[in-house]
């Protein structure tokens, strides 16, 4: 079966470097090298010079890899004492490879203690090979983070509705994943933050119980997936009349996305655009209670770099898809986020998000 573009990359890279074998771990990883949907912890996808690709799973998920990865050989491990790091060894040594890169920064103390004990290959740590693969999405990943957007944008229209005094922040949670759902996302939420009141200081607050009282901030930062390709959008309304306190922090928070926009390109580091960000605040009582990191690449996992943070100069490269996202958090009194998804190109960028930024009063 002929081999997939992504695992084309992996096998090219193992050439660069010289690697007989590469392992790799992370979820996230193995499903955009492969395809995988199907979810097992300790699945693995071992390449091997030769080209050969292993795919190392159990019993559990071994017809689900046969029928969406035809290209590799599963291989199962999980037998009476046996051990991952055991089938790792007995393909290494079957296909004659003397050293196999692993992914470090996913791997714990206690794994990679069994693999150095099992494994006699030498082991080769990396960290963010994948990750940085992942960075530029082809056209067929755009186009399903473009429907994850739009999808989105549909259930918020929904959810406005419905968001009055008395609905819990749970109920409203609820429903806006459902309909994600029937909107046509996939049907796995992947953790949608809706608080409401003074909790929409907490950056990554849990729906609570808590019920919508009139004159609320109600803050919802969620997303959904198309074929495991995520959304991430965040507006914040106000349930009745805003006061003058919560037009000023809306608009504040406004004028800092707006910066952020206007310099925002292929090329431009995260570091700048979090400057960027905080210069309406200067003068103000407000400055000190923005976050540090205002962005992030996003695809098969949520949070991807690069970061728009004061320490990510990674330039921003033409095909990566991202989140502008600048907000200001007042604990004991509340919060407000803007955050929009947009796909950098030649010419500047594409904003995935068709919404209003303006303050909605319900």
């Amino acid at each position: 079966m002929a081999i997939k573009p992504n695992e084309e990359k992996v096998l090219k890279y193992m050439e660069e470097k010289g690697y007989d074998a590469f392992l790799v771990s992370d979820p996230t990883n193995v499903r955009y090298v492969t395809g995988f949907t199907a979810s097992d912890g300790a699945q693995k996808i071992l390449f091997t010079k030769g080209e050969k690709i292993f795919f190392i799973t159990d019993l559990r998920y071994s017809e689900d890899a046969e029928l969406e990865c035809p290209e590799c050989e599963v291989a199962i491990w999980r037998l009476p004492g046996k051990t991952v790091s055991d089938m790792v060894e007995k393909l290494l040594t079957e296909t004659g490879c003397k050293n196999v890169a692993f992914e470090s920064d996913f791997m714990t103390q206690n794994e990679f203690s069994v693999m150095d004990k099992t494994v006699s290959a030498e082991k080769i740590p990396t960290s963010g090979v994948i990750a940085d693969m992942r960075m530029i999405k082809t056209p067929e990943e755009i186009q399903y983070q473009r429907a994850a957007c739009q999808i989105s944008c549909r259930a918020l229209e929904r959810l406005l509705d419905d968001i009055h005094v008395g609905m819990t922040e749970k109920e409203l949670a609820a429903l806006l994943s459902l309909y994600m759902v029937q909107e046509g996302a996939d049907t796995m939420p992947y953790g949608n933050i809706l608080i409401s009141g003074a909790r929409t200081s907490l950056l990554h607050g849990v729906p609570s119980e808590k019920a919508v009282q009139y004159g609320d901030f109600v803050l919802m930062d969620f997303g959904c997936q198309v074929n495991g390709y995520m959304s991430d959008m965040t507006r914040t309304v106000v349930v009745g009349k805003a006061t003058e306190e919560q037009k000023t922090v809306y608009g504040l928070v406004q004028e800092m996305f707006d910066r952020c926009n206007k310099i925002t390109k292929a090329g431009t580091v995260g570091k700048d655009i979090y400057l960027e960000s905080l210069k309406p605040l200067e003068g103000t009582p407000y400055k000190g209670y923005e976050y540090n990191n205002i962005g992030h690449g996003i695809g098969l996992f949520v949070h991807e770099g690069p970061f728009d943070s004061i320490t990510d100069e990674t330039p921003f490269p033409v095909g990566n898809v991202r989140t502008i996202e600048p907000g200001l958090y007042i604990p004991g009194w509340g919060g407000v986020r803007i955050e929009d998804q947009i796909l950098i190109t030649e010419d500047g960028f594409e904003n995935m998000i068709d919404f209003t930024h303006d303050l909605i009063e319900l």
